[in-house]
């Protein structure tokens, strides 16, 4: 009897694939293509100083783009000020649409949250006041804590391009 339950189920292992277990032995590519941008033929995509450094460079030669304490270890609100941080991101692309010409850096200092960018000059003076206090209040209502917005202006926007690939 045992002998016909042992060959029982030696058969539905056999039927169902699932049930083993493989070992896979080929080589692991470690590609890193995330953060690069690919060359064109004729060098004709601008990059910023910001785009043209790689990943595994960002320690080395530039900042962060989010400076806060809150992702070392015990950090309080560590989720919350990342979910906050891709608002305030998403926030600023709709509100201030195709005038930001480098990307956000956000900065937390105690309660005050510092938004850094270049825009263009090609805004009116009321419309750019207006923008600024509009994102200014409605940011610091939502997220509780004064936010201030330092930016720069730049004429011509190829001054911002640091090399073509």
């Amino acid at each position: 009897m045992a002998l016909i339950l042992k060959k029982a189920i030696q058969n539905i292992q056999l039927q169902l694939p699932c049930w083993q277990r493989s070992f896979h032995a080929t080589a692991s590519l470690d590609k890193c293509r995330s953060g690069r941008y690919r060359p064109t033929l004729k060098r004709t995509r601008p990059l910023t100083y910001e785009m043209a450094n790689k990943p595994h460079q960002l320690a080395h030669r530039k900042s962060w783009n989010a400076w806060n304490t809150s992702n070392v270890e015990g950090g309080p609100r560590s989720s919350e000020i990342a979910v906050e941080d891709e608002f305030i991101r998403r926030f600023m692309s709709g509100t201030w649409h195709n005038i930001f010409l480098s990307e956000l850096c956000i900065k937390r200092h105690h309660n005050i949250i510092r938004i850094v960018g270049i825009i263009k000059q090609n805004l009116a003076a009321r419309k750019l006041y207006f923008l600024i206090g509009y994102t200014q209040e409605f940011l610091s209502y939502w997220l509780q804590s004064p936010v201030k917005l330092e930016l720069q202006s730049v004429s011509n926007p190829e001054d911002v391009i640091f090399k073509y690939i």
